[in-house]
């Protein structure tokens, strides 16, 4: 789930397209217009983007999900997603491939940006809605020669089948509907990417949450239970419960990148800040770490949040 940099006023739901078959084989083009679809999570739409001419948004029951750009796979309209690039970009030296586990498919912005910027990656993705895959790929391409394998299959069930010490990333960027589900925020889950994680791999979470964000400080605790290293990256606003919005979370044994990445997020057109050490400490304000006994899922968005 994100949001863009763009204000405006959500458009009425389109009427569901029927002429599916007349996609091109590049891809669906602006002229289709809209489409929506049932999918087994709710109702997909993707939407034409205003001010790139190959660029779709998906939503699910009218949350944003994902931002695809068919004539440039690089680019990440969505804050979380310009964040989660950074770590991407410093998983490795440029162009380097990695092998990447993605928990959550969606649009396959994220996979589609590592395949561009690290030619020869290996990623598999876990996306347990299989009708909203096969619209994706329909629609949306991905370009021959991508290793990019999608698993219709629950993300913590593809994780804990994942071969140990495999994967340079891990990003977990789950939700049902517009939540984080609960077996997915655990500290059960988080030892299971840990053990996924190559000795300098790092795991990638994106959360969202609101005003109190008792959510994201108990999540940073959990994280903090099982990394040695934990980074938090987020909108000033949202870190102060201003408003309902992504944070996005970075974890690993190793240290990590900060000073680069400050770098990077400062060097944004949209506001960030970077929490780590004593910062994060002090953010977690007590939060306990989550098991599976006492798991909960994050906060559903406030209404009209996303109009």
């Amino acid at each position: 789930m994100g949001r863009t940099n763009r204000a405006g006023k959500a458009r009425p739901p389109a009427e569901p397209d029927t002429a599916a078959t007349d996609t091109p084989a590049d891809g669906r083009s602006h002229r289709q217009g809209p489409l929506t679809a049932a999918v087994d999570s709710g109702t997909a739409e993707l939407r034409p983007d205003r001010d790139r001419p190959r660029a779709w948004q998906l939503l699910l029951d009218g949350a944003p999900q994902s931002l695809v750009d068919l004539a440039d796979p690089t680019h990440l309209g969505f804050e979380y997603q310009r964040r989660i690039g950074h770590l991407i970009d410093l998983a490795g030296p440029p162009g380097r491939p990695v092998t990447a586990l993605h928990l959550g498919g969606g649009a396959l912005t994220l996979p589609r940006y590592v395949a561009a910027t690290r030619p020869r990656s290996r990623q598999q993705v876990a996306e347990i809605d299989t009708a909203l895959t096969e619209l994706v790929r329909t629609q949306l391409p991905l370009e021959r020669g991508w290793q990019i394998r999608v698993r219709g299959a629950d993300a913590r069930a593809v994780l804990e089948r994942a071969p140990e010490g495999g994967a340079d990333l891990v990003i977990a960027d789950v939700f049902s509907g517009a939540r984080v589900p609960a077996h997915c925020a655990t500290v059960e889950f988080a030892a299971l990417a840990a053990r996924a994680l190559a000795p300098d791999g790092r795991l990638v979470v994106n959360i969202t949450d609101g005003a109190g964000l008792a959510f994201a400080r108990a999540q940073a605790a959990t994280l903090r239970a099982v990394f040695p290293e934990v980074c938090l990256v987020a909108d000033p606003a949202v870190l102060r419960g201003r408003r309902f919005g992504n944070l996005v979370l970075a974890a690993a044994v190793r240290p990590l990148p900060l000073d680069e990445l400050g770098r990077r997020v400062a060097s944004d057109s949209a506001l960030g800040r970077v929490e780590h050490g004593r910062g994060l400490a002090d953010f977690t304000a007590g939060a306990t770490p989550v098991t599976d006994e006492d798991a909960m899922p994050s906060p559903a968005p406030p209404p009209g949040v996303f109009r």
